[in-house]
């Protein structure tokens, strides 16, 4: 690799106000360096300490970080301790039992608020009902639920009885619903009979139904149904039943099984560059402390916080700041079935000014499409909203472009609310790099520094230290509470993915980063492998093509690229050799359209090619090697630099050049 250049200078500086300084939890640089010198010179203590002061313990742990089988490290190990306990029984008897736990408001607008207790009870009844179908610890169950309360509901069930959850998003297809159950060897699903999207209905059940047709998922016994609309769904007998079936009767008391700090809270599968998903494992006891410390420094939480994660369920974002970090940290949460755009693209600013959200946290991909919509719309910009209850933005996902940054901190922050980049992944369990509001300087596209505690650093592909201002392989050097313990079923492919042998035993984070020669400050330049990042989700490029060449009444050899996007970052492009001649015109666009239709049902929406190009073959290297690089200077619209003399078939690139 040689070495990348930055070539992007953000010179535009941000201090914190005096006013955030003063009322800050971490005050000031000097408090985040005093925290990260804690860390350096007294490794273990540092951890040990926040572990007491975070965490409730039914046996506090006399062990901190277990190195005795590297990479599988463990944490805490000897502690034991119940994650729903530490969200919900944790705050009985305090102020916080009667505060508001969620404000939920339905996709159609009708708002429902839920207390702590309330909340505990609701947990408590839905994790008897898991106990009384002989679901126990250690079972997996797979959660496949819209954005509601009853979501957040069976995943704290699921820890309550120490039963490992594996959430799938609303969004993903049948073959991904079974791929998951499959591997994870789940006992039982939750779903809905529908979720309501921008004032759709659309179907969960059914698509359940589907993935169970499939075969390989024997190990399922149960379906658990949320009737989330009153329209009917199939039930099958014997299996499927109703919420209000398997709730009635149920106790509303049900005491939090105590497990070991190492045992999987949750298993969720991401995106690898090869076909097959992994299933990241997360422990419950360094998961939870991290989850829960991140709420306190990142975004600085109050007591009288009003805090909103636009994230689903479905993906790691909404595991740490929507079901497990806010309720650890005794917040007031807002919870959003709907998308932004419905019923106009004002919905954030109106819901912030609505419920007075004071930290909103959302991904790139939705404020550069809210910046598009309200330049063409007034009525839909945030000025039209009273924004002033905000106090603190983030942003997560993917790297956030200074110019999209800017507008978000003027329009959305009138200027006066510091913006968390948090950088971090579903491996990391959360944030692992981004300013904090009342200390860090902040830097427009910038993640800033390290949180105290996390080592971060930028190495070449011998694990050497590259200088600041030169790019290179993001790592982590040593390890931190929330980290990924292992893929579900594969530590092979663990070891290879997140440990590889050269690079010293450093956690690899996949990205490429550069550090400013003058701040030190990270910035993400994007993934080194290939794994594209489209809308804050990740998808491996080997995916998409794996499902276009399953289509094979028609296709014969696809090859997957990403190119930069305006709206979504990224966009998906596909370069398609068909096992027919070259179709031009609208034949062309009619057989794209079939092709998107097969990637989303056998993906996903989100995995449908924005671009999809047909050549007669793909240009190769002499040894059969795709040329992807040549591809990603094809879907960008560049010239062609590089030498193309060794391609069979030059009239290809004329070819490929067309998009449909």
């Amino acid at each position: 690799m040689s070495t990348i250049e930055s070539v992007l200078v953000e010179n535009r500086v941000f201090p914190p106000s005096e006013a955030t300084v003063k009322a800050a939890r971490i005050s000031g640089m000097d408090a985040y360096k005093a925290l990260c010198d804690e860390a350096e010179r007294d490794f273990d203590g540092f951890w040990s300490r926040l572990a007491k002061e975070n965490v409730v313990w039914s046996k506090p742990p006399t062990q901190v970080l277990d190195e005795s089988n590297k990479p599988f490290y463990k944490w805490f190990a000897d502690g034991q301790l119940n994650a729903s306990a530490n969200c919900l029984d944790k705050h009985m008897g305090t102020p916080v039992e009667n505060k508001t736990a969620i404000i939920f408001e339905a996709d159609g607008g009708e708002v429902t608020k839920v207390t702590y207790r309330e909340l505990l009870t609701r947990v408590s009844q839905f994790a008897n009902a898991l106990k009384s179908h002989g679901i126990q610890k250690g079972d997996r169950v797979l959660v496949y639920m819209p954005m509601t309360i009853e979501g957040i509901v069976a995943m704290q069930a699921c820890a309550r009885i120490g039963a490992t959850h594996s959430v799938v998003f609303g969004g993903f297809s049948a073959k991904a619903v079974q791929e998951r159950i499959q591997d994870g060897g789940a006992v039982a699903v939750i779903t809905a009979n529908y979720q309501m999207r921008g004032g759709k209905e659309l179907p969960l059940k059914a698509i359940v139904d589907e993935a169970l047709g499939m075969g390989g998922c024997e190990s399922i016994k149960n379906v658990f149904v949320y009737e989330r609309t009153p329209s009917a769904c199939n039930m099958v007998a014997g299996r499927d039943k109703t919420f209000s079936q398997i709730l009635e009767g149920q106790s509303t008391e049900c005491p939090p099984e105590m497990v070991d700090a190492e045992h999987p809270l949750f298993v969720l599968y991401t995106s690898g560059s090869t076909g097959k998903p992994k299933g990241v494992q997360h422990s419950t006891g360094g998961y939870l402390l991290w989850a829960k410390l991140t709420m306190d420094w990142t975004f600085d939480l109050k007591p009288e916080d009003i805090f909103w994660c636009t994230a689903d369920i479905g993906w790691v974002t909404g595991h740490s700041y929507i079901v497990y970090g806010p309720l650890a940290a005794g917040a007031t949460e807002i919870v959003f079935e709907g998308v932004p755009t419905y019923p106009n693209a004002g919905r954030f600013w109106q819901m912030i000014e609505r419920h007075k959200c004071s930290i909103f946290y959302t991904a790139p991909t939705a404020i550069r499409s809210l910046i598009k919509a309200s330049e063409a719309d007034e009525k839909v910009h945030p000025k039209s909203s009273d924004l002033s209850s905000l106090r603190i933005l983030g942003s997560v996902g993917e790297p956030i472009n200074p110019e999209a940054w800017m507008w978000y901190y003027k329009n959305v922050g009138g200027e006066r609310c510091p913006i968390v980049d948090t950088f971090w992944q579903t491996e990391t369990g959360g944030h692992m790099i981004n300013p904090l509001p009342g200390a860090t300087p902040l830097v427009p596209g910038s993640c800033t520094l390290p949180l105290p505690g996390i080592f971060a650093a930028i190495v070449d592909e011998a694990a050497n230290d590259v200088p600041n201002g030169s790019g290179g392989i993001l790592v982590f050097k040593k390890p931190w509470p929330s980290m990924i313990r292992t893929i579900w079923n594969d530590p092979e492919r663990f070891k290879k993915s997140y440990f590889p042998e050269e690079l010293k035993g450093y956690y690899l984070a996949g990205d490429g980063a550069v550090r400013d020669a003058e701040t030190g400050y990270f910035r993400i330049t994007g993934r080194i492998d290939d794994v594209l990042n489209v809308s804050g989700h990740r998808m491996g490029t080997m995916e998409i093509e794996s499902a276009l060449v399953s289509k094979t009444d028609l296709v014969a050899e696809a090859a997957v690229v990403g190119r930069p996007d305006d709206t979504t970052g990224e966009a998906i492009c596909a370069f398609v050799v068909l096992k027919r001649p070259l179709p031009q015109g609208d034949e062309a666009k009619q057989i794209a359209k079939e092709l998107r239709d097969w990637v989303a049902k056998e993906i996903g929406p989100i995995a449908k090619p924005k671009d999809i190009r047909f050549g007669e073959n793909l240009p190769k290297t002499r040894s059969g090697k795709i040329m992807r690089r040549l591809l990603r200077s094809l879907a960008k619209g560049e010239q062609i630099t590089q030498d193309t003399t060794t391609l069979e078939n030059p009239a290809i690139l004329t070819q490929l050049d067309q998009t449909y």
